[in-house]
């Protein structure tokens, strides 16, 4: 049991505290080429949100050098060095309006302007981007402060995503949308505030040294200082994550519904529509006019079976209800389902037509090799087990002037196994 343990143990590997200090004080400065990396990343990355590639938006997060000041912010107010703090958030606030900037300058010269899936999925953070946020800022410190460096900090900067929302923000600035703007903000601002609270915490278990001595007073108050910062950050993206979740079962329960409740005798649902902002279910149908009862009813079921409360059930009472626009098109609609059927049923007609013609021609072939053939009914049927029900199933009576040699039923049953392909065949000699 203690060698098992043994493997979770990190003080084996811990890193000299000169060495880490030194590597994440280098980190933090964006100037020179640094900062030109920056740039092109941030140009990478909005490309790739723009196109909708997420190929490229990886690429960009691996060369981004986002992550130094973040890091260097956790790693300084844990070793209390107010130095490197200071410079670490002069060079945040500094990368994120350049790289703020870069993106909504992108954003205004693009020709391409529509926010695609990539771009929205940044602009509404929730409680699991602050865990992803959590679990990579632990992964990229123990990398920092490890012996066995690896190659942690790439796949970090994937995990934790901080370039997508601030090019994200870039476009809600160039398309003067706030809640893209505000949103993407958001999201960057979680990653970077648990990329840093998981550093201290890091560098506090590993037990390195403080820089300048803090009283127990100082403590507190530092201590203080970063449970507000997390939970005036971590709060609203717990509500966020709720109404999301709250949302997207209401969409499920909702589907569930229409899938199962919608039919009503004597009328055609025509479209449905499932709001989940408004938590809204719209119901239109072709056909006669519905009763109150019967709308009654499917209330009573979405609330007691599928569990959907508080939501607003509509039902168009057939076109009555609808303007002289809405009518043609529901006329139109009808037109088409009317031919779709009449389309199901003509091809069905035309199978059977097919399956007579083919049945003819067998029998004709099979009278040619044995003129004492009398009769032969031919019919597609399927066989019922108690394990399946196979539907490729062939049935042939065929009724012969004298008895048939073993051999000549055994060529028959090949010869009809391959004029129908896969289709099985169960044939009855008489």
């Amino acid at each position: 049991m203690e060698n098992f343990l043994r493997r979770f143990r990190l003080y084996d590997e811990k890193e000299k505290p000169e060495l880490v200090y030194e590597a994440i004080s280098k980190g933090v400065p964006f100037r020179g080429t640094n900062l030109w990396i920056l740039i092109f990343a941030i140009f990478i990355a909005s490309l790739g949100l723009n196109v909708n590639s997420t190929a490229v938006i990886i690429g960009a997060m691996l060369i981004s050098p986002l992550m130094g000041p973040i890091v260097g912010i956790g790693y300084s107010a844990a070793i209390n060095d107010s130095g490197l703090l200071r410079k670490s958030l002069i060079n945040y606030v500094f990368a994120l309006i350049i790289g703020f900037l870069a993106s909504a300058l992108y954003f205004l010269l693009t020709p391409i302007h529509e926010a695609q899936s990539e771009l929205l999925s940044r602009t509404q953070p929730t409680l699991y981007d602050v865990l992803i946020a959590t679990f990579g800022g632990f992964a990229g410190i123990l990398a920092a402060c490890s012996t066995q460096k690896g190659n942690v900090v790439p796949g970090v900067a994937i995990a934790t995503a901080l370039m997508p929302p601030l090019c994200t923000a870039g476009y809600g600035l160039a398309e003067m949308n706030p809640h893209y703007l505000f949103g993407a903000l958001y999201l960057y601002l979680i990653n970077s505030v648990f990329i840093a609270v998981a550093t201290f915490v890091t560098t506090r278990y590993l037990g390195y040294p403080y820089k300048e001595f803090l009283d127990d007073k100082e403590r507190k108050r530092s201590q203080g200082v970063i449970i507000a910062v997390v939970l005036l950050t971590a709060i609203p993206s717990v509500y966020f994550a709720y109404d999301i979740v709250q949302k997207n079962r209401f969409v499920q329960r909702a589907n569930e519904f229409v899938k199962n409740e919608a039919d009503i005798k004597g009328n055609v649902l025509w479209k449905s529509d499932i709001d989940r902002d408004e938590r809204r279910i719209e119901l239109i149908y072709i056909g006669k006019e519905i009763g109150d009862s019967i709308i009654q009813l499917k209330q009573n079921r979405m609330s007691s079976i599928y569990k959907i409360n508080d939501a607003e059930l509509i039902v168009n009472l057939g076109l009555s209800s609808l303007n002289d626009d809405k009518k043609e098109i529901l006329d139109n609609s009808k037109i088409t389902v009317e031919k779709a059927q009449f389309e199901q049923l003509q091809f069905a007609l035309d199978s059977l037509k097919l399956d007579d013609k083919i049945n003819e021609t067998v029998y004709t072939e099979l009278k040619a090799l044995y003129p004492n053939l009398t009769s032969a009914f031919i019919q597609k049927a399927n066989r019922y087990t108690d394990s399946v029900i196979e539907t490729n199933v062939h049935l042939a009576f065929l009724t012969f002037d004298g008895r048939l040699r073993t051999e000549d039923k055994e060529r028959i049953t090949r010869f009809l196994d391959a004029g129908f392909g896969d289709d099985k065949f169960e044939v009855i000699f008489r």
